[in-house]
């Protein structure tokens, strides 16, 4: 009987002669997977993949492989481009529940493993089986949302949290002095019924003090600025001064220090809102919560609505099975149409690290109709956002641009963070010199460079993960300029 290896020998020789045959391709693949050669079988799925595109089959068997290789992120990508067009087979729901109970995320696992359970009632699936019992998941059809690991789910909880770090609020903006702070706290809303919502305030900063990003500041302008300071022009056209921008990208590359800005920029309120403003425990407050905001923000007119984290409040539909998250999205959609009330005046922004989780319908006219990449600072951009964070700083020699040119793939948080370390070395080499004692030595190049070194980009992760989404799930160019950022 042949080994493995003999199998593996005898495919390859065989495509040697036929190195287009995708079924013979597949099932070198397939023979790597079982030998726990993941890479290669990988490359040999990929290969297959060229030449076959829509071969669903073939998408999934490549998933899995991630899986087996523990490239979650990826195999999560092929099943999101599965789910897309409708083609969620008991195999991929089996693959889902996986990633999930992987992840943590106990109830998506139960909820994945249960459709697995109702396309194919015979399934073999040992470890879910052995991590949620059979009655469990074969409850599906006719006891929905029932179970020891399923029960009844707030809005809040409706969100995967396996993706939550993914759209946390981390992004302190190219030259964000902030620190997650939107100038709003203790206003956080619900509470079933709690009157703490936040308050419109004027932001005393403006497209001046944000480093960089001048092709977004274009951008902005014309969707936003411009409508309000020419309004009889843009009337004339038949062009209403409000709309939406999608703002996303890495986390810490400046989102949110931008949508304030823009409200600097043209005098304007602005209104920041996080996931704890909305969504509440009863039923039927969230969306109650949602109205109070965009009522605020109208009254407040002209105003910058932001909403951080917009992929927790607009997520796809199709991920959740419990219609009090459904009506919360189908609110937020309401509101931005401005179906009862209008929205003229009213900008809003949303931002999010994980676009390719928000549901399409947000991206149609009218709503966020403009989806715009905020990529990490280029060397110019980090550059002068050094300026800015370095500016009522003890300095001495620096030259800005051999600093920035050596913090490549640098977000404006990781600029800080190289600020902040260089700083608290030099705190501590004055504190231990009793001469230097209470004199601020200046901040040298050397004394940046050195901070520089102790700091990662926090941008790669977001990009690896960005890339699969890129290749695998670019439906009607969404991600276009993330392609055109990474060169593919």
């Amino acid at each position: 009987m042949p080994t493995g290896e003999d199998s593996v020998r005898a495919l390859r020789d065989a495509l040697a002669h036929s190195p287009e045959n995708v079924p013979l391709r597949k099932l070198l693949a397939d023979t790597l997977r079982s030998l726990g050669r993941f890479d290669e079988a990988e490359t040999e799925y990929r290969h297959a993949l060229r030449a076959a595109s829509d071969d669903l089959e073939l998408k999934l068997a490549l998933a899995e492989c991630y899986f087996s290789s523990r490239k979650d992120s990826h195999a999560e990508v092929i099943l999101d481009s599965l789910r897309l067009r409708d083609a969620m087979t008991a195999r991929a729901h089996v693959l889902a529940a996986r990633l999930a109970l992987r992840a943590g995320d106990r109830t998506r696992a139960a909820s994945e493993f249960r459709a697995a359970l109702a396309l194919e009632p015979t399934l073999d699936a040992p470890d879910l089986t052995a991590a949620f019992g059979r009655p469990l998941a074969q409850a599906h059809g006719a006891h929905e949302g029932t179970g020891a690991t399923d029960g009844p789910r707030s809005p809040s909880a409706g969100r995967n949290d396996a993706d939550a770090g993914a759209g946390a609020g981390d992004d302190v903006g190219a030259s964000d002095d902030d620190e997650g702070d939107d100038g709003d706290d203790g206003n956080g809303g619900g509470g079933g019924g709690d009157d703490r919502s936040p308050i419109a305030q004027r932001p005393d900063i403006d497209f001046a003090d944000v480093g960089g990003m001048d092709a977004l500041k274009e951008e902005i302008a014309i969707k936003i600025i411009q409508p309000l300071q020419h309004p009889e022009l843009f009337r004339a056209y038949g062009k209403k001064a409000g709309g939406g921008i999608l703002l996303y990208g890495p986390p810490g590359c400046g989102k949110t220090l931008l949508a304030r800005a823009t409200a600097g920029e043209i005098d304007a309120r602005f209104l920041a809102i996080g996931i704890h403003d909305v969504l509440d425990m009863w039923v039927g407050q969230s969306e109650k919560n949602l109205h109070a905001l965009f009522e605020e923000a109208r009254r407040s007119a002209p105003c910058v609505l932001f909403f951080d984290e917009v992929d927790a409040l607009g997520a796809r539909r199709s991920d959740f099975q419990h219609s009090a998250v459904r009506q919360v999205i189908n609110q937020f959609l309401a509101e931005l149409d401005g179906a009862r009330d209008s929205n003229e005046g009213v900008l809003v922004l949303g931002a999010t690290n994980a676009p390719w989780h928000v549901d399409a319908a947000f991206r149609r006219p009218g709503r966020f109709d403009r989806v715009l990449f905020v990529p990490p600072p280029d060397d110019a951009a980090r550059a002068a956002i050094l300026r800015i964070l370095l500016a009522e700083k003890p300095q001495g020699a620096l030259d800005f641009a051999k600093v920035a040119e050596k913090c490549k793939d640098f977000s404006g948080a990781d600029l800080r963070a190289v600020v902040e370390l260089a700083i608290e070395a030099k705190l501590r080499e004055a504190l231990k010199s009793k001469s230097a004692r209470g004199v601020p030595a200046p901040l040298e190049e050397r004394d940046l460079l050195a901070a520089a070194k102790q700091v990662q980009p926090s941008t790669r992760e977001w990009f690896a993960t960005a890339r699969n989404y890129v290749l695998y799930s670019n439906q009607g160019g969404l991600y276009d300029d993330v392609a055109k950022y990474l060169k593919l």
